[in-house]
């Protein structure tokens, strides 16, 4: 049975394919940590690609880009259970356990973690929770996070630099950030939050250094990507509409068609 993705309460997520998939959001806003129950989850993010396999944890810093490839192990399906851990719920708890919270996280943007029989424990508690989601409580909720906050503190204590990090992004310099992270499928507002900028700054900044709209660079830088890639690769269409940043196949045939005047797959 393919369940998708399945979200209970806000704070807990459970995937389940029979097939390979695409995790559609690209921007981590809020710590998670995730488990691998079976199956690889390829993570493409913007220091490089990181592979969860069966077993393992990653914990994600807020704040990132980053794309989710699914993939079922051989003859299991996919399957992972995530927990968002919302900045007010970390904060209330660093606060009333006396972590310092004024302290900037300088560390890799997600880090692989060893399972043991606590945290592997904790996830499989989750299970009764995938299967009664309309009972799920706000109090129910912050019990389970206060519970894997715990245990990650008292098995990683060197993580609390990395949770009590509540720093926003400084200002970058935005053009190298954009020629980095032009692939990524994300609302403008992000782009603007992680360059340190406010939206409307962030849109008179580009105007000044690439003279022309976001959305319209995107889409130009987009489309000229994928004719080099198509061209010089030979690559399928289906192979990297995904990874540069177009929203579905149909999407990037309509544009690449409007702007060269012929399809992906004549390209090649």
């Amino acid at each position: 049975m393919n369940l998708d993705d399945l979200n209970f309460g806000n704070a807990f997520l459970y995937s389940c394919y029979v097939d390979n998939a695409f995790g559609h959001e690209q921007f981590v806003s809020e710590h998670v940590i995730s488990f691998q129950i079976s199956g690889e989850t390829h993570i493409d993010h913007q220091n490089g690609v990181i592979v969860l396999k069966e077993g393992q944890l990653m914990i994600s810093h807020r704040n990132q880009l980053a794309k989710a490839f699914k993939y079922p192990a051989k003859n299991k399906e996919y399957r992972s259970l995530s927990v968002m851990l919302h900045t007010g719920r970390i904060r209330k708890f660093g606060m009333e356990h006396h972590y310092a919270l004024d302290k900037k996280y300088q560390g890799l943007p997600n880090i692989l973690l060893q399972s043991n029989p606590f945290l592997d424990s904790f996830f499989q508690s989750l299970v009764p929770y995938v299967e009664q989601t309309s009972q799920v409580s706000k109090q129910m909720e912050t019990v389970k996070v206060n519970e894997i906050l715990t245990l990650l503190l008292e098995t990683y204590p060197e993580l609390s630099t990395f949770l009590f990090d509540f720093s926003e992004p400084f200002k970058i310099d935005l053009e190298e950030f954009m020629q980095k992270n032009y692939q990524y499928n994300v609302p403008i507002e992000n782009f603007a939050k992680l360059t340190g900028r406010s939206l409307a700054s962030f849109k008179r900044d580009f105007q000044k250094i690439f003279e022309t709209s976001p959305r319209k660079w995107l889409q130009e830088k987009r489309l000229s990507e994928a004719y080099n890639i198509l061209k010089k690769k030979q690559k399928k269409p289906t192979d990297i509409y995904l990874d540069l940043g177009f929203e579905n196949l149909s999407h990037f045939y309509s544009s690449f068609k409007e702007k060269f005047g012929v399809t992906p797959s004549m390209v090649i």
